[in-house]
């Protein structure tokens, strides 16, 4: 979907913040290291904590870079940064990340997320990257709870050139849906983005709403939805990777959407909520323009994170 180079350079300048944060410190490191020992793994160890890849996922990486240091007789540290890396993209998985999209049906794509993560934002970038890519898209404004959320909507709809399908403040979800799938036929429209309410992590009921979208979904468009797509926000943290396990006994999600990625120190979050939850990334948001949701590379994020090369 993206150029190779054009993605890495794009990962290199919104991953320069973690690359500060992480990845010059283990530079640092292994620089100034004469040998591997267990106060190496140790600083190491501290390092990735800070970064927020998260106690479980940095267990799993020292364990796997111990191992690839003993088998390949790695005494220089030196040597450390391109292992590392390649254990990174083998925790990040090698699942496709393309969406599940097929011609010739309506595809159905449901966006769960927290408030504040940057669920309704996502949701136009997303609309305007398949736009771009020739399709009819439609958005249905699922998330009836929360004010102005609705209004967000169509705001991101206008500038995507997609409409919006959408009933009052308060409404009944569900019953959005159900006339957004109908328009949406009668539109013949490639792809169906559903909006859904923020609140569901805290809110037992609202939870229990969800499931209800998504069967009404299931019932009205064979094989729906076809994605489920949890946006989390990358700057808070280990709390997004709390948020996915959550929703991930919820809602079936099948795969991840990491914002503000670009806004944060600590993008070893992306390792941890790939790694402990198993779900794919499906996009990145490397900025506020439209054209700042990226296509998830594993290759190319490691890449990026330790590339040093000037102007970076």
């Amino acid at each position: 979907m993206f150029e190779r180079k054009g993605l890495l350079t794009r990962f290199k300048e919104g991953l320069a913040r973690t690359r500060q944060g992480m990845v010059e410190r283990i530079l640092d490191l292994v620089s100034g290291t004469k040998r591997i020992d267990e106060e190496f793994y140790e600083e190491l160890e501290e390092i990735l904590i800070q970064a927020d890849v998260g106690v479980q996922t940095t267990e799993k990486l020292l364990s796997e870079l111990k191992k690839s240091v003993r088998q390949q007789k790695v005494d220089d540290p030196k040597r450390v940064t391109p292992l590392l890396q390649e254990i990174i993209v083998s925790l990040l998985g090698t699942n496709p990340v393309e969406l599940a999209l097929a011609p010739g049906r309506l595809n159905v794509i449901m966006v769960v997320g927290v408030n504040g993560v940057g669920k309704t934002t996502t949701i136009g970038k997303l609309a305007h990257l398949l736009k771009g890519e020739g399709k009819k898209v439609l958005l249905a404004a699922g998330d009836t709870f929360r004010a102005a959320a609705i209004e967000q909507l169509e705001i991101w709809g206008k500038r995507a050139g997609v409409e919006v399908i959408r009933h009052q403040e308060g409404g009944d979800p569900a019953a959005v849906v159900f006339d957004a799938i109908a328009a949406a036929r009668s539109r013949r429209s490639d792809v169906l983005i559903v909006d859904t309410a923020g609140r569901l992590h805290t809110k037992v009921n609202l939870m229990e709403e969800l499931k209800k979208v998504r069967r009404v979904v299931a019932r009205e468009a064979e094989g729906a939805p076809h994605e489920v797509l949890l946006v989390l926000d990358a700057t808070t943290g280990q709390n997004a990777l709390q948020q996915a396990r959550i929703f991930k006994e919820a809602t079936e999600v099948t795969g991840l959407i990491l914002t503000k990625l670009d806004g944060t120190a600590k993008g070893g979050v992306v390792i941890a909520v790939s790694h402990q939850t198993g779900l794919p990334i499906k996009f990145v948001g490397l900025g506020e323009k439209m054209e700042d949701l990226k296509e998830f590379q594993a290759a190319e994020f490691a890449a990026a994170l330790f590339d040093r090369s000037p102007g970076n």
